[in-house]
């Protein structure tokens, strides 16, 4: 039996499955297998690479992705955007590659990306799906375009997106897994836990093989929540939704979610765009310092508000979180300067940030 045919009985066998106390530990075994699975599908084959226009260089201060089904007037709106001359035609598939442009704003710099359009199956593969979003994992931003006259578009998107480990206008669970050597599990919560049982996250653990471990959980998740803290692979991108080609609908499309209508000749809704963009990036100045050394000033980190010393340390080095014991901070977030803080502390802007490692 091929992955494919393995991920099909298992949806179906959970989709079945009336939740309750009694099927708890069962469910949780069988999302756990369905994400094991899922991460073999979308893990590249050895030798592989992406290639064919999609190794594009991130540059400026923070990256934008296109995404959309196809001939829904990315291309079109990039032009619009930034100074890229992406092709566009008025039929699907014109582009097949990525294609970068800057947009300039408020003295920052800004890279979009064109992506050529996904369709249904995408995470599966099909229409280079794969390369397409596994681009739109690393950006900071996701423009989701919509045509106005077929905004249920959203639910295809949104569906490969997920498929693929991206969790859109979400923030990584506040759930801190630590394996031991022996001792069992010991799980403790800071706050009321009403999402996830006991038994659901022993039986997560087990089928990861972790059968020692000290659980600490500083949030309220789901079993798939908790089940993607151990896969440790998930994407978290803020997402805004645009409705395309609003200027040729009569009436204001019934939707339940928020939007942006965009008409690539309207001049005022680029611009709008634009604002739009640069406010929801919420870019912030982070300044690193070496021990035994002054704060480098002069080159900062430009990152997202709210950011967590634990995202600071993925972004520096991989190691560095595995590393980490605690840090110095100096600036808004501390009341003293220096304050010791742990690997949750979110940071602000302007702050000067010293990682200790163990």
């Amino acid at each position: 039996m091929g992955l494919q045919e393995k991920l099909k009985e298992l949806e179906d066998e959970l989709a079945r499955t009336q939740k309750n106390k009694a099927t708890e530990y069962h469910i949780g075994i069988v999302k756990s297998k369905i994400a094991q699975i899922r991460r073999e599908l979308l893990s590249p084959k050895k030798g592989g690479a992406s290639g064919g226009g999609f190794d594009v260089k991130k540059s400026g201060d923070a990256t934008v992705a296109l995404i959309g089904l196809p001939s829904v007037g990315k291309s079109t709106l990039l032009n619009r955007l930034t100074n890229a001359e992406s092709k566009t035609a008025a039929y699907a598939f014109t582009t097949l590659k990525c294609i970068p442009g800057t947009l300039e704003y408020n003295n920052t710099k800004i890279q979009i990306l064109d992506l050529p359009g996904i369709i249904e199956g995408a995470k599966d593969g099909k229409g280079r799906g794969r390369e397409v979003i596994a681009v739109a994992r690393g950006v900071d931003l996701i423009l989701v375009m919509l045509e106005a006259t077929h905004p249920e578009q959203r639910r295809i998107i949104e569906t490969e997106l997920y498929g693929f480990g991206i969790r859109v206008n979400s923030r990584r669970p506040r759930v801190n897994i630590g394996k031991a050597i022996r001792g069992g599990v010991t799980i403790n919560h800071t706050v009321p836990i009403t999402k996830i049982s006991d038994r659901e996250i022993m039986a997560t653990l087990s089928s990861y093989s972790i059968f020692n471990a000290n659980v600490v959980l500083h949030q309220d998740v789901t079993v798939d929540e908790f089940i993607d803290v151990l896969e440790g692979n998930r994407s978290y991108v803020p997402v805004i939704y645009l409705l395309t080609k609003f200027d040729t609908i009569k009436e204001k499309p019934k939707v339940d979610f928020e939007y942006l209508p965009i008409s690539a000749d309207n001049k005022e809704s680029i611009e709008k765009l634009k604002a739009t963009i640069y406010k929801r990036l919420d870019l912030i100045s982070i300044f690193t310092k070496r021990r035994g050394e002054d704060a480098d000033l002069t080159e900062p980190m430009i990152v997202r508000r709210g950011i967590s010393i634990s995202e600071v340390c993925e972004k520096l080095h991989r190691d560095l979180k595995k590393d980490f014991r605690y840090a110095l901070v100096w600036g808004t977030s501390v009341k003293h300067q220096p304050q010791r803080v742990g690997i949750y502390h979110i940071l602000d802007d302007k702050d000067v940030v010293q990682i200790i490692k163990r």
